[in-house]
């Protein structure tokens, strides 16, 4: 699990670098100030949990069964939560209306929140012993 926890948080990291990079310079002067706020927020997040799974991956007090679970609530946290807000961000430039699945953000944020809680919870059951 350790493995899979470095790989995902290292293709994490890297696309939002990519993707960062690209909303600097590609899309800043297609979209609007809010928008581009908005995808800038998408990878900001989406940088932080990729820190998150490379903390967790290097960490030997969270046990197996929650590395899987915060593994699984990250990966697809980030997926629809930053890439809800990358295509909302960008719904001006595609022919899909993306506002009809903008529900999915705050689904992929409580997966995020879940996946700190189970975290928090491993550490308060781990000072237990």
């Amino acid at each position: 699990m350790n493995k899979k926890m470095l790989i995902l948080a290292s293709i994490f990291g890297l696309l939002a670098v990519i993707i960062g990079a690209f909303a600097a310079h590609g899309l800043r002067p297609k979209i609007s100030a809010t928008s581009l706020q908005s995808f800038e927020t998408g990878v900001r997040y989406q940088m932080y949990h990729a820190f998150l799974l490379l903390f967790i991956g290097n960490m030997e007090v969270v046990n197996r069964r929650n590395k899987k679970i915060i593994y699984y609530l990250v990966l697809f946290g980030v997926l629809l939560f930053s890439g809800s807000i990358y295509a909302l961000a960008t719904n001006s430039l595609t022919g899909f209306d993306f506002k009809s699945i903008g529900f999915i953000t705050p689904l992929g944020g409580l997966l995020l929140i879940l996946a700190w809680l189970v975290l928090l919870i491993n550490f308060a059951k781990a000072s237990k012993n």
